[in-house]
């Protein structure tokens, strides 16, 4: 084994560490064992440090070759320096195939900066159900803004990965916190109202501050009173929600991990809150809007000029289609006055749910129930609570399985009561004061229309005359016929009667932009009064069919004139707007010689008529 000058000159290094070593048993002077203690602890420390420099420079080797100390670079430049013995080294690849950097392998090296994740197979799928679920339709205004709720929730309980995110309301008036909507991974939420008390959600309340606590497993049951049973709870953040100036309600996380929420987390929920504020008003603002142009389209729907209330039942449905805009409700009903009876009975009822409700023509009694109260106060009456009060809502004996709000409103007109709205709400506490003004002050149009309905069946019933062609009304053309038929028969003269038909004209209709039939009908009875006698009777006694007595004439020379009447009302063309075409009408003759019983007359007539309709119409039939 041969040695280098490097290994020749380390021994000689260590060979004065014994020479050192051995001076202080060979002189007796102090000063000199101290001095070559010294020199032997200086000489032993160098060598350590000597020792690891090696160590260093192999590790700067491997940075760079700025600070390698070479006597030639050159021989390092041209690839001729040799170490020395055991001091070379080899440089180690994963791989004997040696490879140089394309710009593919960058990409595929570097990723661009992206980082590659697993993606399941229905990954796009999942997110686009996520992305593109859509508001619900057809539901109310709260619970849209549920829906968004909710989903704040989702991502609030995952982005603090808490246990429960859950929103509540507050009712300043009552006192009262209600849970709108939560998203827990507990199942033990108590959906319910919760009274103001001295806990960490009444603090919160009375402070208008945020609150975030541990909770010892003692009193979490007690501080903590939206779970049913004790949940495990350790950290606790509240935060108050501001809409105005005013305290609406309070947003609040729950954690199993002790020391979950911090100063940090409250900034960050007071943003949240804000967020759900902002949204709150533009609900609002889009809720009233939106309410406000149903309400319009509701109330101009029941004045539009094209309505015509011939009868009760186009009166009740044009109130029917308006209600359905102007308020929120589950059960509708329509309390009408009765003139003749002198009594107040359900005339229209419309429930949405499943739920038992009252029935149809059921007498209101006055005394005892809140309909009857609203009739006697001529005041409206709203309860928001049904379960809070013993009165009935229409009659002592009804059976109503309905729990929430009810609201009575009467239509009065001229210190009149002609009805009364009744809305009722499975929710509680629906209907504000202000709705309450809002509907008693618009729903006076509907009291004025009930008065003008009124006003104008007492005034038909005292009138002899038809208002749209001036002919006898059916009751006064029975009168009248009463009357001819004992004369008749007294006298022992021939008589007949003749019932004169308007033809369906339905193929005609689409020709014209309005209901051409008025004029129709005020042109057939021009026509017939033009071939009339002093000793005819003329009558409507339907909406298309007229009425004819002839006295001291057989039946036969009555189908003549009715022949002759036929032939020139389909030659006379009717001019309709802008238009004129022609109309058809069909008659049936009956004799009345020696009878009185008008309902056996009519009945002859009709059979006869009936015949000439059986035909095709533009006919005239005889029963004689």
């Amino acid at each position: 084994m041969e040695f280098s000058d490097k290994h020749k000159k380390r021994i000689l290094i260590f060979l004065l560490i014994p020479i050192l070593i051995a001076v202080p048993f060979f002189t007796e002077d102090l000063y000199m064992k101290l001095i070559a203690g010294i020199i032997l602890l200086v000489y032993i420390g160098f060598i350590i440090f000597l020792r690891d420099l090696p160590k260093q420079e192999s590790s700067q080797m491997t940075n760079g070759f700025d600070d390698i100390e070479i006597d030639d670079e050159e021989k390092l430049i041209n690839g001729n320096y040799k170490p020395d013995h055991g001091e070379d080294f080899k440089i180690v690849s994963s791989t004997k195939n040696l490879e140089f950097i394309t710009s593919e392998s960058l990409n595929r090296s570097f990723g661009n900066g992206k980082k590659e994740f697993f993606k399941p197979q229905d990954f796009k799928e999942n997110f686009e159900k996520i992305v593109h679920e859509e508001l619900p339709r057809d539901v109310s205004h709260d619970e849209q803004f549920g829906f968004v709720l909710e989903k704040i929730l989702h991502v609030v309980k995952d982005s603090f990965m808490a246990h429960t995110a859950a929103f509540f309301w507050f009712n300043k008036n009552k006192k009262r916190l209600t849970l709108e909507r939560y998203v827990s991974s507990s199942s033990k939420i108590a959906k319910q109202k919760f009274d103001l008390v001295d806990d960490i959600l009444g603090k919160i309340i009375q402070k208008e501050e945020p609150e975030v606590f541990d909770v010892s497993s003692t009193a979490e049951q007690d501080v903590i009173r939206y779970y049913t049973s004790p949940q495990g709870i350790k950290s606790f953040l509240g935060v108050p929600l501001f809409y105005g100036k005013s305290l609406t309600g309070i947003f609040v996380l729950d954690s199993k991990v002790t020391d979950a929420f911090g100063i940090e987390h409250i900034y960050a929920l007071g943003r949240i809150v804000r967020v759900i504020s902002v949204i709150i008003t533009l609900f609002e603002e889009k809720y009233s809007d939106s309410q406000s142009e149903r309400r319009l389209n509701a109330l101009l729907g029941v004045i539009n000029f094209d309505k015509k209330f011939e009868s009760e039942t186009d009166l009740y449905n044009a109130i029917e289609n308006a209600i359905h805009g102007l308020l929120e409700w589950d059960a509708f009903t329509f309390v009408s006055y009765l003139p003749l009876e002198h009594k107040f009975k359900t005339a229209r009822i419309i429930n949405k749910t499943s739920l038992k409700y009252i029935g149809q023509n059921l007498e209101i009694d006055l005394t005892g129930t809140l309909v009857g109260k609203s009739i006697l106060s001529s005041s409206p009456v709203k309860i928001d609570d049904t379960t809070e009060t013993e009165l009935p809502r229409f009659s002592k004996n009804e059976d109503v399985s309905f729990d929430g709000s009810f609201l009575a409103i009467p239509l009065l007109y001229d210190e009149q009561n002609y009805g009364v709205l009744c809305f009722e709400s499975l929710k509680k506490n629906v209907y504000s004061n202000s709705e309450v003004n809002f509907i008693k002050n618009s729903t006076k149009i509907f009291a004025f229309i009930l008065h003008s309905h009124s006003t104008i069946s007492i005034l038909k019933n005292l009138l002899s005359v038809d208002i749209e062609t001036r002919t006898l009304n059916y009751d006064s053309f029975r009168e009248r016929l009463a009357i001819e038929l004992v004369k008749g028969k007294e006298l022992n003269v021939q008589s007949a009667i003749s019932l004169i038909r308007v033809d369906d004209f339905l193929a005609q209709e689409s020709l014209f932009e309005h209901d051409p039939f008025p004029k129709v009908l005020r042109a057939v009875s021009q026509m017939i009064r033009e071939e009339m006698t002093p000793f005819n009777i003329l009558g409507r006694i339907s909406e298309k069919i007229f009425a004819v007595y002839f006295f001291n004439l057989s039946s036969k020379e009555v189908f003549l004139w009715s022949e002759k009447l036929r032939i020139k009302i389909a030659r006379k063309p009717i001019a309709v707007v802008s238009k004129q075409t022609t109309f058809t009408v069909s008659i049936g003759v009956a004799s009345t010689t020696g009878k009185t019983d008008i309902q056996e007359v009519l009945h002859d007539a009709e059979l006869a008529l009936k015949k000439a309709l059986e035909k095709g119409g533009n006919s005239v039939k005889s029963t004689s």
